[in-house]
């Protein structure tokens, strides 16, 4: 209520307050010079003309305290500019007070200046501490209960500071820091003891914190990494501090605290793959993305813009799709000089393709374009060889009869002894590019395979989030089940590296770490959203990880190599070259003749023999794997 009352005053009201604090500061902090000096609670009477040093000093105090605008620094941004400003003010009134003594004869001992300067300057600054802490107290009294209770981790200069704007937000409450630094436990810093972080778990358990924020963005990346494996085990929400230039894009500091991503937390720092052989190569070139407006195709048109190409040319099925990376890359290639153009069709029309190659004297292709869902092609096994390989067969031989220079496929450690469809369709578009590169005495071709990507469209990471959103359950499909993960940008910057490192029929993989247990992944994005995990055993909870079985096509754990001994270096440490086995050209030959017939009459039984016999660890769902 007083707080409300306080807070809704106008503004000019509490700048009156202000001004009239401090001017009733100046003649009481004279006369309690007066008085400490003459030892006496009536100093002025029978000391002549004194009360005019007390009449002036006032009228020139109110006059200073307005032309330093004291009355206009509010409360609760109380800091070292407002200490200095009170503090010329007083210094001011010390030479004058001087001045009005020796000129005008007035009479006061030498020492009553020095007293009423330090007194003024000393109860202006308390006075302002004392409203704020007042202002503080008031408003978490209100809020007791509602407000979240906040632990900082990092009592540095990002830590402080955090700790000054946070206490402006009324849903929040700093309650302490913690930090690494044994020299600063047991130190109060803005008001709040820092701890050691070994007691977070102990506050975390007994709920008298529901939020930790790591404050200390100059850390190097893999420090950050390794203390948030550590906090997300706690049972309370984690969130980052993030970079000082995010924090003045325009948002509040509460708002710009943001939860932390889940690629932050799979077991290794993000590859830089930013080395100048990328833009070399697709510097002035007309360059065609076919998928472009896929979750990989789309962030290959950004970062080609980077790389200054003559021309990006578009090419996606999906209208919309089309439409919206068009709309988005349209405004930063033009900035760049660069020409865009948007071509509806689909990668199996051999004429459209043809003539769109043609047309635009397209110089390289990097091949997007897929169907990639398991399950959706398991059941839908013709149009996914239709897509995957045809589609394939059918822009890498326009690529050849256009004379284009570069050929790069998109790849999936799927297509590595798959256990699915799709895996074993782009296993099979490999194995068509290796063959043709043998005929091939322009086009050089090339592929590029690796994991699962982060925020790619039905991937596991955003079905996570949403299950999480709707209160659960999470669903896994089981406990042991593993897979590599990637950031988008890593994956499209692979593409872009293979386009530079080609000599010819190469697969190429990157050096992703180990690989990251899907369970481990759904309990550490539980625990970020600030729940608890529900299982067996445990008091209280409040989501529940289901475990709900394989999906026809999937398996435990995916390989990125047929034989880890086939890895050659490239220049770049985190890129390998891996020599695959080809398929002779009749074998080629033989195996699309069967694959085309299979479409041709509709006949899904005759497409899984050919898949069985032409792609190594092949099998039908449910019978043995056959040997070619």
């Amino acid at each position: 209520m007083i707080y409300e009352f306080l807070t809704n005053l106008p503004r000019w009201a509490k700048r009156a307050i202000l001004f009239s604090l401090d001017s009733l500061l100046v003649p009481s902090s004279l006369y309690v010079a007066f008085a400490l000096r003459l030892d006496t609670l009536a100093p002025f009477v029978g000391q002549g003309h004194s009360w005019v040093l007390l009449a002036s000093m006032t009228g020139i105090g109110v006059i200073l305290i307005y032309a330093f605008g004291l009355h206009r620094i509010k409360l609760h941004v109380f800091e070292g500019s407002t200490i200095t400003r009170i503090g010329l003010v007083s210094v001011l009134l010390l030479l004058l007070a001087v001045l009005l003594v020796y000129f005008f004869r007035l009479w006061a001992p030498r020492s009553v200046p020095i007293i009423f300067a330090s007194i003024f300057f000393l109860t202006s600054v308390t006075a302002r501490i004392l409203g704020a802490q007042l202002l503080y107290f008031l408003q978490h009294r209100q809020l007791k209960g509602s407000a979240v209770p906040v632990v900082v981790y990092g009592a540095g200069a990002a830590g402080i500071q955090l700790v000054s704007a946070l206490r402006q937000s009324p849903e929040i409450n700093p309650i302490g820091f913690v930090d690494d630094n044994p020299s600063l436990h047991g130190v109060i810093v803005c008001g709040l003891k820092v701890d050691k972080p070994a007691k977070l778990e102990a506050m975390a358990e007994d709920r008298r914190i529901e939020r930790i924020i790591l404050a200390i963005p100059s850390a190097p990346q893999a420090r950050q990494n390794e203390i948030m494996a550590k906090l997300t085990k706690l049972p309370c929400e984690v969130q980052v501090l993030p970079s000082f230039v995010e924090m003045v894009s325009g948002k509040g500091p509460q708002d710009s605290l943001r939860t932390v991503a889940p690629d932050e937390l799979l077991g290794r720092d993000k590859v830089d793959l930013d080395i100048p052989d990328v833009a070399k190569a697709y510097a002035g070139r007309v360059i065609m993305v076919t998928g472009a407006g896929g979750s990989i195709g789309s962030e290959l048109c950004r970062q080609l813009v980077s790389c200054r190409p003559a021309q990006i040319v578009l090419y996606e099925q999906s209208e919309f799709a089309l439409y919206e990376i068009d709309r988005e890359l349209r405004p930063h290639a033009d900035a760049h000089g660069i020409v865009v153009t948007t071509r509806l069709g689909s990668i199996t029309g051999k004429d459209r393709i043809a003539c769109v190659l043609v047309e635009q004297r397209v110089d390289i292709i990097l091949h997007a374009a897929a169907y990639k869902h398991v399950p959706l092609v398991e059941d839908n096994e013709l149009e996914g060889a239709r897509n995957n390989v045809l589609g394939t067969l059918v822009v890498a031989q326009a690529a050849q009869a256009a004379g284009v220079e570069r050929f790069i496929m998109i790849s999936t450690d799927k297509a590595v002894r798959p256990t699915n469809v799709m895996g074993a369709t782009k296993r099979i578009a490999e194995l068509i590019l290796q063959d043709m590169q043998t005929r091939s005495k322009r086009t050089i071709y090339s592929m590029v395979r690796f994991g699962n990507v982060l925020g790619s469209s039905g991937s596991v990471l955003p079905l996570f989030q949403r299950q999480i959103a709707n209160g659960g359950p999470v669903t896994v499909t089981h406990p042991e089940m593993t897979r590599f993960f990637m950031t988008i940008p890593e994956a499209s910057r692979l593409v872009l590296l293979a386009g530079a490192y080609a000599s010819g029929g190469d697969v190429f993989v990157l050096d992703m770490g180990e690989p990251v247990k899907i369970l481990d992944v759904a309990r550490q994005m539980i625990k970020l959203a600030g729940y608890r995990v529900k299982e067996e055993g445990a008091e209280d909870g409040d989501i529940e990880i289901e475990i709900v079985g394989l999906r026809p096509g999937e398996k435990l754990y995916e390989e990125l190599l047929t034989d880890n001994d086939s890895l050659t270096a490239t220049p770049h440490e985190k890129i390998m070259r891996a020599a695959e086995p080809p398929l002779n050209h009749k074998d080629v030959a033989a195996m699309l003749a069967g694959i085309k017939a299979a479409l041709a009459d509709n006949d899904r039984e005759a497409l899984y023999p050919i898949l069985c016999r032409w792609v190594e660890g092949y099998a039908r769902p449910g019978r043995e794997t056959a040997s070619r």
